[in-house]
C-alpha cells in the first residue's frame, strides 16, 4: 500500500466562499487523522508556491472553493509543480467551472437540463435593462432561477416568481459574478448525487434529498444546522434513483472528472432529473452532502479521502514512469 508520509490540505483562499472552505478542510483533516494519516492544513496564500516548492509533500488534497478552487487554476499550478493531487484535471475543472458549458456538454449527452440564458452584466448596460429582461421572461417564462454562471454555495442565486424581482434578482447575481444564467424554474424534489473513483471506477453514491426550512437551499439553508433537513436516500422510488445515479455518472464521464463529484438535480413530478450543475470540489463540512452520502453508503469519509490519496500518488507515479 503506498505510504502517505504527509499530505497536504488547502483550504480558505480568497473567494466569498473561504469561510467554508476551511471548514472543509478541518473536517478532511480531523477524518485523515483518524484513519493515522499525517496531514498539514494551508491557506493558498503568497507562500504557498515557496512552501510547496521547498517542502514538497506526498499529495495534496484541495479543499478549496470557489474559484480558486475550481476554475483548474490551482490544479494548473499544482501540475506545473509536478506534484499529486486529489480531483480533476484543470481543463475539466475548466470546463464544469462554466455552468452554460457544462450544461450543454450533458445536454449533448442525452441529460435532461433546463433552458436557459447566460447574460453578462454589460448587455443590461449596453441593450437596456428593461428590454433583456422583458425577452427574457418572453424566452423562458415565470418563474426562472438566477445564478452566477461560475461560482457556488447558491451565492447570488434566487427564484424568481414576478417580472417585477429580476431587476433586484440580477443585480444581487452581479455581486458575485460578472454573467448571469436564468433558468426556467424545474418545480420538484432538489437531490444531490455524489461520485467517488477510489480506482475501480466512478461509483454514484445515495442521493441526498435536501428539503430546506426557507423553501429554497440558499447559503444560510446549506451551512446553517438545523436549517434544512436530508434525506438519505432520497424519498423517491428505486427507478428513479437508479435515474438519478446513471445521470450524475455520465455527468462525470462527460465533463472528463475525476475521483471525486457532486451533481445537483432537480427531480420534476413525472420522475425526471433535471441536471442543475456539477461540484469538481464537493463541500466536506459537517452539513455538506458529500458527507453525508458517504456515511449513507457505508464508508468512512478518512478511509475514502486516504483512498483518493493513493489513487493521486500512484497515478503520479505511473505518469512519471511513462514519462
Amino acid at each position: 500500500m503506498t505510504q502517505l508520509t504527509d499530505v497536504l490540505i488547502l483550504a480558505g483562499g480568497l473567494s466569498h466562499e473561504r469561510a467554508v472552505s476551511l471548514r472543509s478542510g478541518r473536517r478532511v483533516a480531523d477524518a485523515l487523522t483518524a484513519v493515522g494519516v499525517p496531514v498539514n492544513v494551508r491557506d493558498a496564500d503568497a507562500a504557498l508556491l515557496s512552501v510547496l516548492a521547498e517542502q514538497p509533500p506526498a499529495a495534496v488534497f484541495p479543499c478549496l472553493h470557489g474559484a480558486l478552487g475550481e476554475d483548474g487554476a490551482l490544479r494548473e499550478v499544482l501540475e506545473l509543480l509536478d506534484l499529486p493531487y486529489v480531483g480533476s484535471r484543470p481543463d475539466a475543472c475548466r470546463l464544469a467551472w462554466a455552468k452554460p458549458v457544462a450544461k450543454a456538454a450533458v445536454r449533448a449527452a442525452g441529460l435532461a437540463t433546463p433552458p436557459a440564458v447566460a447574460l453578462p452584466r454589460e448587455t443590461f448596460r449596453e441593450l437596456g435593462a428593461a428590454a433583456v429582461l422583458d425577452a427574457l421572461v418572453q424566452r423562458l417564462g415565470l418563474p426562472v432561477f438566477v445564478k452566477p454562471t461560475q461560482g457556488g454555495s447558491a451565492l447570488g442565486s434566487s427564484v424568481v416568481q414576478e417580472r417585477e424581482q429580476l431587476p433586484a434578482a440580477m443585480v444581487g447575481c452581479f455581486a458575485y459574478g460578472d454573467t448571469a444564467l436564468v433558468e426556467r424554474f424545474v418545480d420538484g424534489t432538489e437531490v444531490a448525487v455524489s461520485v467517488v473513483d477510489s480506482g475501480t471506477g466512478p461509483l454514484a453514491l445515495p442521493a441526498v434529498e435536501v428539503a430546506p426550512d426557507s423553501g429554497m437551499y440558499d447559503y444560510a439553508s446549506r451551512y446553517t444546522a438545523g436549517t434544512t433537513e436530508f434525506f438519505v436516500p432520497a424519498r423517491l422510488p428505486d427507478e428513479v434513483l437508479d435515474d438519478i445515479a446513471a445521470a450524475a455518472l455520465t455527468a462525470h464521464r462527460t465533463l472528463g472528472l475525476r475521483d471525486l463529484s457532486r451533481t445537483d438535480f432537480v427531480v420534476d413530478h413525472t420522475g425526471t432529473p433535471w441536471f442543475l450543475e456539477v461540484n469538481v470540489a464537493p463541500g466536506m463540512t459537517q452539513t455538506s452532502l458529500f458527507p453525508q452520502a458517504i456515511a449513507a453508503a457505508g464508508l468512512e469519509l478518512g478511509e475514502v479521502c486516504r483512498e483518493l490519496l493513493t489513487v493521486a500518488v500512484e497515478r503520479h507515479v505511473r505518469r512519471g514512469t511513462a514519462g
